[in-house]
């Protein structure tokens, strides 16, 4: 089960304005060239801690939103969060998660590459049945783990750079989520398509 989440839930209304090719694609405001120096520059710290990171993160998003733990079978009837942060599959799930915000990172000045990244990410996602509004709660976990391992790098530019980045990407995963549950919607029977909408959660 790979349902890599990304995104902030408080601050995930951009408003109307956004930037050249992310506005044309739908991806809301595209980081400042001065915020993705900034970001390539604290994830050069990061990087190094990204296992301990990805099970913080997760841990913490099962214990502020347990609703996730539905979309991963494994995790799903674990009462025991702290166990959780000694197992192999969450470390590997973490892991995945991590990578994946590596290669949005190493993306961040080719925006078609990044956005295809990400629509594709959202796609898987509607086949894991992990819908949109999840995506918005991991990007503010991961902001919350990474501010001890920067100390005294963490600044509030920095934290507004990252907000900007994981508002980018979940918005351009939503749009790939959408366009595969349309695409799986106009392939599927009347019958289908009725079971679908009574179903989803």
């Amino acid at each position: 089960m790979g349902c890599a989440i990304s995104g902030l839930a408080e601050t995930a209304d951009l408003g109307e304005k956004s930037t050249r090719d992310a506005g044309r694609r739908g991806g809301g405001a595209h980081p400042s060239q001065n915020q993705i120096d900034m970001i390539n520059e604290s994830w050069k710290v990061i990087r190094d801690d990204i296992a301990k990171v990805g099970i913080i993160v997760f841990v913490r998003l099962f214990e502020t939103h347990p609703e996730c733990k539905d979309v991963f079978f494994l995790f799903r009837d674990v009462k025991d969060l702290e166990r959780l942060r000694t197992s192999r599959e969450l470390r590997a799930h973490g892991l995945r998660v991590m990578s994946f915000i590596e290669k949005s990172v190493a993306r961040l000045d080719q925006l078609e590459r990044l956005e295809a990244l990400a629509e594709e990410l959202g796609k898987s996602h509607y086949h894991y049945n992990a819908p949109p509004q999840y995506y918005s709660y991991v990007g503010a976990e991961f902001i919350r783990a990474v501010q001890p391992i920067l100390k005294e790098r963490w600044t509030a530019e920095l934290e507004e750079a990252w907000k900007t980045m994981f508002q980018y990407v979940t918005r351009l995963m939503k749009k790939g989520y959408e366009d595969e549950d349309r695409e799986n919607q106009a392939a599927a029977s009347p019958k289908e398509r009725g079971h679908k909408r009574n179903t989803a959660p």
